[in-house]
C-alpha cells in the first residue's frame, strides 16, 4: 500500500499530468478523517509544489515579492488539495490551477491596495499595465496612453483611469523625497497644519443657541463688549450701573457659557 502510494506520489512529482495522482486521491476519498487521510493530504501538497511555485512566477513584478507570492500560491494548492473531489472525473491539474491562480488574483484585488479602489478601476488597472508592458517589448519604448487604448480597446480616459489607480497600489512614505532636485523636500513639508481659526468657529456654532437662550439683558452686555467692543464703564454708563458691577456680570455670563460648552461636550462625547 504503501509503495503503491510513493510510487504514484513520485510520478505525480515528475510529470504534471501523472495519472497516478487520481489513485492518491482515490485512497483520501475513502478514508476517514485521522492521521493518514492527513498525512496523504500532506504528500500530494509537497508532491505539486513546484506546479504552484511555477504559477506564482508569472506574477512576479507586479509590485509584490516573490516569496509572499510563493506562499499564496501554496495556499491555493492546500486549499486544491483539500477540496479535490476525484470521483466528478476531472483531473487534479484542471481543478488545481484556477483555484492556485484564483487564490493569487484574489490576495492582489483584496489585500494589497493601500487605498480602497472599486473592482473595475482594479481591472483597469491590470489590463492597462499588462498593455503597457506588452507594447513596451514590441516597440521598445514606453507606449503613450493613445497607443495603449488602441491596443486595449479601451477608451483614453480608461486607460488614465488605470493609470491612476496604479499610485493607490502602493504607499510612500511620508518621509520620501519625491525627486532628485536641491529644490526637492520630504513629503511632511507639504501637509498642512491645525487651521487657528477651525477652533474659533467651532466655538462659535456651540456658543449660539446659548447666547440665544440667554436673558436679553445678558446677551445686550455681551453684545456691547464683544461686538461692538465698548469698555466696561461706558456700558456701566449705558446700564446705569457701575464699571465693577458690570465687570462681575461679565465674568458670570461667560463662565456660565463656559460650563454648559463643556457639559455639552461632555453628553457628546458620552454618547460616541
Amino acid at each position: 500500500m504503501t509503495d503503491v502510494r510513493t510510487q504514484g506520489l513520485r510520478s505525480a512529482h515528475r510529470y504534471d499530468d501523472a495519472p497516478d495522482t487520481d489513485a492518491v486521491f482515490r485512497r483520501i476519498a475513502n478514508l476517514p478523517d485521522g492521521l493518514e487521510r492527513s498525512a496523504l493530504r500532506q504528500e500530494v501538497v509537497c508532491a505539486w509544489m513546484p506546479m504552484a511555485v511555477r504559477l506564482a512566477r508569472r506574477f512576479r513584478h507586479r509590485g509584490e515579492t516573490f516569496e509572499d507570492l510563493k506562499q499564496v500560491a501554496q495556499l491555493g494548492l492546500v486549499k486544491a488539495v483539500s477540496r479535490f473531489d476525484p470521483s466528478l472525473g476531472t483531473a487534479f491539474p484542471s481543478f488545481a490551477i484556477p483555484t492556485i491562480l484564483g487564490e493569487v488574483k484574489r490576495h492582489f484585488r483584496d489585500d494589497l491596495w493601500v487605498v480602497h479602489v472599486p473592482r473595475r478601476v482594479q481591472e483597469l488597472c491590470g489590463r492597462v499595465r499588462a498593455a503597457g508592458n506588452e507594447c513596451a517589448s514590441l516597440n521598445g519604448r514606453d507606449p503613450s496612453v493613445h497607443e495603449i487604448a488602441a491596443y486595449t480597446g479601451l477608451t483614453e480616459a480608461e486607460v488614465r483611469l488605470g493609470q491612476g489607480a496604479l499610485e493607490s497600489f502602493a504607499a510612500l512614505s511620508l518621509d520620501a523625497v519625491p525627486g532628485h532636485s536641491a529644490d526637492s523636500h520630504p513629503l511632511t513639508d507639504t501637509l498642512g497644519g491645525m487651521e487657528p481659526g477651525f477652533d474659533l468657529t467651532v466655538n462659535r456654532e456651540a456658543l449660539r443657541p446659548l447666547l440665544r437662550a440667554l436673558p436679553e439683558r445678558d446677551r445686550q452686555i455681551l453684545y456691547m463688549r464683544f461686538f461692538c467692543e465698548m469698555t466696561q464703564a461706558r456700558i456701566g454708563l449705558q446700564l446705569g450701573v457701575s464699571q465693577m458691577h458690570v465687570s462681575r456680570l461679565i465674568t458670570r455670563i461667560c463662565a456660565r457659557l463656559r460650563d454648559q460648552v463643556m457639559a455639552d461636550t461632555h453628553a457628546l462625547r458620552r454618547a460616541s
